[in-house]
């Protein structure tokens, strides 16, 4: 109500622990001047058996008036604004519908004269019910008020619905690599990533809602596991994304370094960006106990953060926190956040974790780390090139942070990877940025994974790069990214059992990411395993039905499986059409139409007229096995960078028993 609203008695406070069980209301936000219809509709919604939280009424005695607001607010099931001209022109009702706004709760406006919105109230009010009661008549708004209340999850039950901004649009995927097979390459590159862009704007996600929930939720749920949901903006102009991204992003990192906590990844819990899920099945898809919520609200040098630790079995408030502090704190307060939530959680912390981090010397150098970070979302050449140059910024302006030459070394991989720089260059300045990072901060385990793969994929130095993947691992075992690039080397290796470990391990920790099961059916591909990789490829498809290069290597699967028109029906749905073309003319081939396949493969070479990886797999599939070792050696002397996975793929297996076979393992130092 007006005379309320928040006061600074919560500001720079790590928060409180919430009473387990308590009951959830709905709390009725109203100017002074409509206090005896805020009354009648608190009167209504209590006779229809909706508890409410009214003030100055449930003002505990004693207790600071903003206070207990704030909480009851922060408890609520629903927020019903009485919405007219003085509650308008109110601070202490913007407040509030700021608070509840920034808590996801649903919010329901009856509008009791024809008053203009500011664009704030419109802001909040964008995706809310709004009931005219000035058109309807009092008791028929009320009763249609009580109507829309009972449509949300009771005051009292578990959880309630969620409000959330819109979803941003959907973007194409840019096209991968070429090659049917040697499309699992840029796996690697995709489970390191973890992009907000390839999940929330490239992969469809209702269709997974409704689709084999089993296999992503686990039988058992630790009572210490926990998901960090992407932070709402609340900033008046509405263009801080980037900093409410990073927010939750960094405060993810810090807490998969804690012992014991189950923690998921960012591109699982970023699936949930701009949906109404309620809590409880966001919990259940995800398979956690807690989320985290969160707010953020940039002006100038100054940041407002919330942040709460809700249980989704019952929907309770464990722990919450605010925090008013200039921008230069602003790692101080990641480091709060997470210290609270280890705390509530009731987990103990080895001597080197959390531990606070200096103030910023440059606001600007970290809003550029954190703008970079966005653009690297992207996916894409553009962003790339955008998230180079703004690292570049903040590592002038925070010379002695990590953090920047870290996420340097890893575009450069990227850049590398996707051929969008000369390969051999941008695999060097990878390497430099990840030296670099590592003589600020020797236990950055991004800096450490991204070395660990320059190494295996440029260097083809495998135990070098095996060993800067393990110490990575030992740096951060609850990291689904660094488990997930763990398993580069076994899968490199032919080490098949420890391969599929460490993703089955990333998997549970980001059960909603596709590229976890593409990694999956790749390796499964490599053991023979060809039912349990057509599985693994179907799922991914499930999830992300118009990604690039999944049909090619599902008909791979399916082909090496036996079911020969079944990969052909499959391979004709890749969107990619390289991709398609080579894949073509190995499954005519296995169909006996070898006019067709000659084609298919012409089409591809003159796409790609270089490629002498892609032509040696289709020659040695074929039993051309003399051109398949010619192309080989073409490839070898160019140094592709596609040989890395020649132990992994199938359709080199005529070529095994041959002794040029582990004569050329033995001259890229690979074990037979």
């Amino acid at each position: 109500m007006e005379e309320s609203g928040e006061s600074g008695n919560l500001q720079g406070q790590a928060g409180h622990a919430e009473v387990p069980g308590r009951q959830r209301c709905v709390f009725i936000s109203y100017a002074s001047a409509d206090v005896a219809i805020a009354q009648k509709v608190c009167s209504a919604l209590e006779a229809a058996g909706f508890p409410c939280w009214i003030a100055p009424r449930n003002v505990v005695p004693g207790t600071l008036y903003a206070e207990g607001i704030v909480r009851a607010i922060d408890e609520a099931a629903v927020l019903v604004l009485i919405l007219s001209e003085q509650a308008v022109a109110s601070a202490h009702v913007g407040r509030e519908l700021e608070r509840a706004a920034s808590k996801r709760h649903p919010i329901i406006a009856l509008k009791v004269d024809p008053a203009p919105l500011t664009p704030a109230f419109e802001y909040f009010l964008n995706q809310s019910q709004r009931i005219e009661a000035g058109t309807a008549g009092t008791d028929a708004g009320i009763a249609n008020l009580v109507e829309a209340v009972g449509q949300h999850p009771s005051p009292g039950s578990a959880s309630a619905s969620t409000h959330s901004p819109q979803a941003p649009a959907t973007k194409p995927k840019p096209a991968m690599p070429r090659r049917v097979w040697v499309i699992a390459g840029a796996v690697i590159a995709l489970l390191l990533a973890a992009t907000y862009f390839v999940v929330d704007r490239a992969w469809p996600y209702k269709r997974v809602a409704a689709k084999n929930d089993a296999t992503v939720t686990p039988a058992v749920v630790s009572d210490k596991s926990i998901a960090v949901l992407p932070f709402t903006d609340m900033s008046e102009k509405k263009d801080q994304e980037y900093f409410a991204d990073g927010m939750a992003e960094e405060i993810i990192d810090l807490l998969v370094r804690i012992p014991g906590l189950k923690v998921i990844g960012r591109t699982s819990s970023f699936q949930f960006k701009g949906h109404n899920e309620d809590l409880r099945t966001i919990g259940a898809k995800l398979g956690v106990a807690y989320v985290v919520e969160g707010s953020v609200r940039k002006s100038g040098d100054h940041v407002r953060v919330t942040a709460q630790l809700i249980d989704v079995s019952d929907g309770a408030h464990r722990w919450s926190g605010s925090y008013d502090r200039d921008l230069a704190d602003v790692l101080k307060v990641q480091d709060e956040i997470s210290l609270g939530l280890v705390r509530a959680l009731q987990l103990s912390m080895g001597t080197d974790e959390l531990k606070s981090r200096p103030t910023l010397k440059s606001v600007q150098g970290y809003s550029l780390y954190l703008m970079g970070r966005l653009a690297f979302n992207r996916y894409d050449k553009q962003g790339y090139d955008q998230a180079a140059g703004y690292f570049q910024q903040a590592m002038q302006l925070e010379p002695e942070s990590a953090l920047a030459p870290a996420w340097l070394a890893y575009v450069h991989f990227f850049q590398a990877n996707y051929g969008f720089l000369q390969p051999d260059t941008a695999y060097e300045e990878a390497r430099r940025y990840a030296e670099q990072a590592l003589s600020l901060d020797p236990r950055s385990e991004l800096a450490i994974g991204t070395l660990g793969l320059v190494q295996m994929r440029h260097d083809w130095d495998w135990a070098a790069g095996a060993a800067e993947l393990d110490r990575a691992l030992a740096l951060a075992p609850g990291n689904a990214r660094i488990l997930a690039i763990h398993s580069v080397a076994p899968w490199t290796l032919g080490q098949w059992d420890a391969a599929i470990r460490d993703i089955n391990a990333s998997r549970a920790l980001d059960p909603l990411y596709p590229a976890g099961y593409t990694i999956l059916g790749a390796v499964h591909l490599g053991a023979g395993h060809w039912t349990e990789a057509e599985a693994a490829f179907r799922r991914a498809l499930d999830i992300a039905p118009n990604y690039t290069d999944l049909h090619a290597l599902r008909a791979t699967a399916l082909l090496f499986k036996g079911e020969k028109q079944a990969a052909l029906r499959e391979v004709a749905l890749e969107s990619d059409e390289d991709a398609q073309s080579l894949g073509r003319a190995a499954m005519n081939y296995a169909l006996g139409q070898k006019a067709d396949s000659d084609s298919a493969l012409d089409r591809y070479l003159k796409r790609d007229p270089d490629d002498a990886y892609g032509l040696a797999e289709i020659h040695a599939y074929r039993g051309e096995i003399d051109a398949a070792f010619i192309s080989l050696d073409r490839a070898f002397a160019r140094k592709n960078n596609s040989l890395w996975s020649i132990k992994s793929d199938p359709y080199f297996n005529t070529l095994k028993s041959d002794p040029r076979y582990k004569a050329f393992l033995k001259k890229m130092n690979l074990p037979e």
